[in-house]
């Protein structure tokens, strides 16, 4: 398994992150068990999950991922060996501070989230969006005093845009707060520009670590998404059917798999390959629900593409004008 650096934290973390998304949703206690447990045998120490996952899913009420990460943790022991990384943000209640990036939430959550995890710290909590009804200056105030508790070491930002990853970088220099170490961003073979435009040398400048999120395009990338034949019986088809099943996504589809077909390969391995060997990228985040799914994910991140196989898919893919 690849290590490496998250940031300029000096955490070494698995070049592969594994998704907490589907714990406690389509995936059951015993199933994710028995893919934690593979992940860790194979070198794997990195997982990510959030306060939120699964309250989408009626009859939820949030935090039901976390609850089988401290579970898991709990019965294996083996909290010293895992890197885990959660959110905070997203509302877990009907009240007005039962979500968002105010004191008052993020020290609530972590707390709740410290309860869930079985454990009494966290290697890297998140903002999972910015909250621009918050003072920057609040949120990472609130941040920097659970690092200096010691409930949390490191601290995070997701889905943040460019100006405002900026800004918050600019405040905790100046406050002498911790800063965010790393970025979780949508980014993929598919969905490029939002991320590469302004992001990317931002992220290279700066060492911020990058972790992006939705690596296989919802599972897009993995070929199972066919134009013109009927959409998988997935709780996520219907999402993927707007975003990705258009002419572009499949232009990419197609170099991806002409690669995939060229080296012997996977689509799943040849998106993953190419999203872990990007410059400035620490980990992929991946979810797997089944060993099988997971030793693929692993084959990927370990998969080194060469020049032309890059530039196949770096043509198709492009957003840049020519």
């Amino acid at each position: 398994m690849l290590i490496r650096k998250l940031g300029r934290s000096g955490l070494k973390v698995a070049a592969l992150c594994l998704g907490g998304n589907t714990f406690g949703w389509t995936t059951a206690q015993k199933a994710s068990e028995a893919v934690l447990d593979a992940y860790m045998e194979a070198g794997g120490n990195f997982i990510d999950t959030a306060d939120v996952y699964s309250r989408w899913v009626p009859g939820n009420k949030g935090g039901e991922s976390e609850i089988v990460l401290g579970t898991w943790m709990a019965a294996r022991r083996n909290r010293p060996d895992v890197v885990m990384a959660t959110k905070v943000c997203g509302p877990m209640g009907p009240g007005p501070n039962d979500g968002g990036l105010s004191r008052q939430h993020i020290m609530q959550g972590v707390e709740a989230s410290l309860k869930r995890l079985q454990t009494d710290y966290i290697d890297l909590y998140q903002a999972h969006w910015d909250d621009r009804g918050t003072p920057l200056e609040e949120t990472l105030r609130a941040l920097d005093d659970l690092v200096r508790q010691g409930k949390v070491r490191y601290v995070g930002a997701s889905n943040y845009v460019a100006f405002r990853l900026t800004r918050a970088l600019w405040e905790s220099e100046r406050h002498g707060y911790a800063r965010y170490e790393c970025l979780q961003p949508k980014y993929n073979l598919v969905f490029r520009d939002e991320y590469e435009r302004e992001l990317e040398p931002l992220c290279l400048e700066q060492n911020v670590g990058v972790i992006p999120y939705s690596s296989l395009a919802s599972g897009f990338l993995s070929g199972k998404y066919r134009r013109g034949e009927g959409l998988p019986t997935t709780a996520r088809a219907a999402g993927v059917q707007k975003t990705y099943m258009t002419e572009r996504g499949f232009t990419v589809l197609a170099a991806v798999e002409k690669v995939a077909a060229g080296l012997g390969v996977t689509p799943t391995q040849v998106a993953i390959s190419w999203l872990a060997h990007r410059p400035g990228i620490t980990a992929p985040i991946a979810s797997a629900t089944s060993i099988a799914q997971l030793k693929e994910l692993l084959a990927g991140v370990e998969l080194q593409l060469d020049g032309e196989a890059r530039k196949t898919l770096d043509q198709a893919s492009s957003w840049r004008e020519a």
